[in-house]
């Protein structure tokens, strides 16, 4: 899993998200060394709607409609999954 995915993935836990504010979150999160844009975050949360990761419904504030994207159970599973083979590349890093 890419760095940015993996990063989308680990904000969403927090709670359901517009893209705009995913995008700022993973920025804030990772101190500015993740800052992904329109051009790469959309495509990411397409495939992960399309994949089951996350559900997006959309709400209108100030009259604009905007999509929310909510971590699945199968999305949460992934970012377990992710943590743990991160933490394990982790390791081997620091080891030597």
């Amino acid at each position: 899993m890419s760095l940015s995915k993996f990063f989308i993935l680990s904000v969403l836990q927090k709670r359901p998200m517009h893209g705009y504010e995913i995008a700022r979150e993973v920025e804030c999160s990772t101190q500015g060394c993740c800052a992904p844009t329109e051009g790469t975050i959309y495509p990411v949360l397409r495939e992960f709607e399309q994949g089951g990761y996350v559900t997006a419904h959309t709400e209108t504030v100030a009259g604009r409609g905007r999509k929310v994207y909510t971590l699945t159970d199968k999305g949460r599973e992934a970012f377990t999954v992710a943590v743990d083979a991160w933490m394990e590349v982790a390791a081997h890093i620091t080891r030597q």
